[in-house]
């Protein structure tokens, strides 16, 4: 298989693209930063997406078949995610919400919700 990255040039091209990837889903709270906090930042996330839409647009016609292709697929594949992330924004919060009634049901247990599993069973 020949190497995509054959020379330093191209090499560095994708070591942007890759950046702008990683700022983009990043942005999208696809992958946490450093520590582990996750972001949701739409207006980010698309101005990553658009700056590699540009950078396509002003390589045209310079970059191999391979190079063209590779980052084509990386502005679709961001493109996808960019319409699934409010879903997952809306997982997120509903996620912690949940996390924050059961953190306060184990701190407060007698302000927390009750599920009454006592049975009214006049035979006995």
């Amino acid at each position: 298989m020949t190497e995509i990255f054959s020379d330093e040039d191209t090499t560095r091209l994708f070591q942007l693209v890759h950046m702008f990837q990683r700022s983009a889903l990043l942005h999208m709270g696809y992958i946490p930063d450093q520590n582990g906090n996750k972001y949701f930042d739409m207006a980010e996330a698309k101005e990553a997406i658009d700056l590699l839409s540009m950078l396509q647009n002003k390589t045209k016609g310079n970059l191999t078949d391979k190079e063209t292709q590779l980052l084509r697929s990386v502005i679709s594949e961001l493109q996808l995610q960019f319409t699934r992330a409010p879903t997952l924004k809306r997982q997120s919060d509903d996620d912690q919400a949940q996390s924050e009634t059961i953190r306060e049901t184990f701190a407060n247990p007698r302000d927390g919700p009750v599920e009454d599993l006592s049975t009214n069973n006049e035979e006995e």
